[in-house]
């Protein structure tokens, strides 16, 4: 009897133990699984955010980098006369107009410049002369001179100056963007040249109505 007792005992205690790892087993794997998982998620997180990092085409030329660095002093000049007629404009649909121009332009800014930084170039030219030609001139007036007309404007006059100064400014940025898109290689640029075309005359129009008003 205490034999039988013993093999009993030994018996139930393999099973137990047999019982035990066979518990274990899958929670191992379980655990083995969920490290794995665990280990390729970063994988698939730096996967996910390589079309973010890649987001900017980097080919590029040089017309790229020259419509991105011009385009955006020409943007700041539309937004620095802007900015003065929603202070100054008499009529409130020219200074709905300039609200307008600088809302847009401003997001054009930013986006030119993440180009510039991406492409590894200035985000300033080096030289803007060649803002001169079809670009900054304004009926023969550089910005500065442009700006220091329109400050010393108000009332009807002031929005009918501003509104043939823009227009000129406006038909500098569609030449410029139309040679980018003669000239150009990155494909965002040229499509945001396109945009540039189509918005600003669009405006133009805009302001030739105005200015019939007025």
């Amino acid at each position: 009897m205490k034999i039988a007792s013993r093999v009993a005992a030994g018996t139930g205690a393999l099973v137990l133990s047999l019982a035990l790892a066979a518990c274990g087993g899958p929670e191992e794997a379980a655990d083995t699984g969920a490290t794995g998982a665990a280990t390729q998620e970063p994988a698939a997180t730096a996967t996910t955010g390589a079309p973010g990092d890649a987001a900017v085409d980097e080919a590029h030329n040089d017309a790229d980098t020259m419509f991105a660095q011009m385009m955006i002093v020409h943007h700041e000049g539309a937004i620095e006369m802007s900015d003065l007629a929603v202070e100054k404009a008499d009529s409130e649909k020219v200074r709905a107009l300039a609200e307008g121009i600088s809302a847009a332009q401003g997001p054009e800014i930013e986006t030119m410049t993440s180009w510039l930084e991406a492409w590894g170039e200035e985000t300033t030219p080096m030289d803007h002369g060649g803002m001169d030609h079809g670009g900054m001139d304004m009926e023969g007036m550089s910005q500065e001179e442009a700006m220091a007309e329109l400050e010393g404007l108000s009332g009807p006059n002031f929005d009918r100056r501003f509104l043939e100064l823009m227009t000129a400014h406006h038909e500098g940025a569609v030449t410029m963007a139309e040679d980018q898109l003669a000239d150009g290689e990155n494909p965002q640029a040229l499509e945001l040249a396109q945009k540039i075309i189509d918005d600003q005359q669009a405006e133009i129009a805009e302001m030739e109505q105005l200015l019939q008003g007025l």
